[in-house]
């Protein structure tokens, strides 16, 4: 599998292109002379944010108030399609990395029969992270994401502006 590096990442932003509840959600950034763009699922950014709040605070590295958000930048074409992600701390350089492996054939719109791709050939991608990095990107992902359609408060999930089917108005309770 072909392993690609971004060491040191310059840039690492989210973005979403699209009206809210049909928006495209890629990963974007820059570094060693490569400028980067992947597309993924929102709830692959959700959980990522997630594992990165939980990384920093298990290593003891508490977000300035005043952290800015890092800036975001436009997409361009995606060079594939997330499949996986993985998250680690090296302790040795004091940096996160970042590891998106591409998705098989077959999950961007093609039949499902089609035949899986060789996961050995698709490739990979780290992004090493500096703790600012990744402080100013999980405050920019959490920007894009609540940037969407708003969310009922009594089921918690996304309203549509032409209306919302609340599980809750008929008794029964969303499972989180």
């Amino acid at each position: 599998m072909p392993i690609f590096e971004l060491d040191p990442v310059d840039r690492i932003a989210v973005a979403a292109v699209g009206e809210p509840g049909q928006r495209q959600f890629f990963l974007l950034a820059t570094g060693s002379g490569r400028q980067l763009t992947l597309a993924c699922e929102k709830s692959q950014i959700q959980a990522l944010i997630v594992r990165l709040q939980q990384m920093l605070q298990a290593q003891g590295i508490a977000a300035p108030e005043n952290a800015a958000a890092s800036a975001g930048f436009d997409p361009g074409e995606p060079e594939w399609h997330v499949a996986e992600m993985g998250l680690g701390y090296h302790e040795a350089r004091r940096m996160f990395v970042l590891v998106a492996s591409q998705g098989s054939a077959g999950e961007e719109g093609e039949a499902a029969t089609a035949a899986p791709a060789n996961d050995d050939d698709a490739p990979s991608v780290r992004f090493w992270l500096s703790h600012e990095q990744v402080i100013a990107f999980s405050k920019q992902a959490e920007k894009v994401l609540t940037g969407g359609r708003p969310l009922c408060p009594r089921c918690g999930l996304p309203m549509d502006p032409a209306g919302h089917p609340c599980p809750v108005s008929n008794g029964a309770r969303p499972i989180f």
